[in-house]
């Protein structure tokens, strides 16, 4: 249905996303992770066809087998919403604090299906109530600020469902939402892409949401895709040292590290940071962070290896 292949997004001081590949076939649940600044948001950025005028994009974006890579903001505009559509990071900026819920979700089947005001009005009291509005004939007359947190999110849930489309990508879903909220919208956004047959790309750094709500898992660095395969093969047995550094970092209540003395231990964590673009290596992006770094990782880009495409030259044995 979608597929991206080699995809770069390059700015004037450096690329975002390299040479990025993903495949998205209907009903399929990908999970996207990797710390702030790994190029996860500008990946469904290139889905959606918005990517920042400054950038230059290479690669191909097939939709139903046509390239849409450099396709214009008019073809676009007809893609958005009734093919693919997004949640965003932050509900009280994504929606317009000047309009009433209910008029913000009916304007995307008024301009894209042409539907009437009491259709549409209709339909968003259906989508209200299918994802768990209460007493929704009410709710579509509030203002964003009139509703918690977690009905914020379902009120940007269906309006990106409000045309249908075959492709909903969560970014970052359930930030700033407290733990239960948080797991009630994950369900909910799994539940509605088995009942829809529509894809998920669920985007976030909360690894456990993520293993909840995916099948499939792709680890990205620097731009870069470092690992993916199934989510549940991956987060037991990690092969790049990127994902093992994540993976290793989470806490687990029900197992607090403690040294030989019974004292608390420190969690482990990645050193240093993600440098800026200008500044990551033009080989491994993961080299000077890495516990296996070679001489070489920081100059030579390492190749896919294994039914996991982990990049990493300690994986491959060095490179050719």
């Amino acid at each position: 249905m979608f597929e991206m292949r080699d995809m770069t997004v390059r700015f004037s001081f450096g690329a975002a996303l390299r040479a990025a590949s993903l495949r998205i076939a209907p009903g399929d649940r990908i999970g996207i992770v990797g710390e702030s600044g790994s190029g996860k948001s500008m990946l469904a950025a290139c889905l959606m066809g918005m990517v920042p005028e400054a950038a230059t994009l290479t690669g191909t974006l097939t939709i139903d087998g046509v390239d849409m890579a450099q396709a214009s903001e008019a073809r676009w505009q007809s893609i958005r919403a009734r093919r693919a559509a997004m949640i965003f990071q932050e509900p009280m900026t994504a929606l317009n604090p000047l309009r009433r819920v209910g008029d913000t979700v009916a304007e995307p089947m008024r301009v894209h299906l042409g539907m009437g005001k009491t259709q549409a009005r209709a339909r968003v009291i259906s989508l209200f109530e299918e994802v768990g509005i209460p007493d929704p004939a009410a709710r579509l007359r509030m203002f964003p600020h009139e509703l918690s947190g977690g009905q914020r999110q379902r009120v940007l849930i269906a309006l990106a469902l409000a045309c249908d489309p075959e492709l909903l990508i969560a970014d970052e879903p359930t930030t700033a939402l407290d733990a239960n909220v948080a797991l009630r919208i994950t369900d909910l956004l799994v539940d509605l892409s088995r009942t829809r047959t529509m894809a998920l790309v669920f985007i976030s750094h909360d690894l456990a949401a993520v293993a909840r709500a995916t099948t499939d898992i792709a680890v990205m660095y620097g731009g870069d895709i470092v690992e993916r395969g199934r989510t549940a093969d991956v987060l037991a047995n990690p092969h790049h040292p990127y994902t093992q550094g994540l993976l290793a970092a989470r806490p687990d209540p029900r197992a607090v590290p403690r040294d030989a003395g019974g004292r608390r231990k420190r969690l482990p964590t990645i050193p240093g940071t993600v440098p800026p673009l200008e500044a990551l290596p033009q080989g491994c992006r993961f080299a000077g962070r890495c516990v296996v770094e070679r001489s070489f990782c920081a100059d030579v880009k390492p190749a896919p290896v294994g039914p996991r495409n982990a990049t990493c030259h300690a994986l491959a044995g060095g490179p050719e």
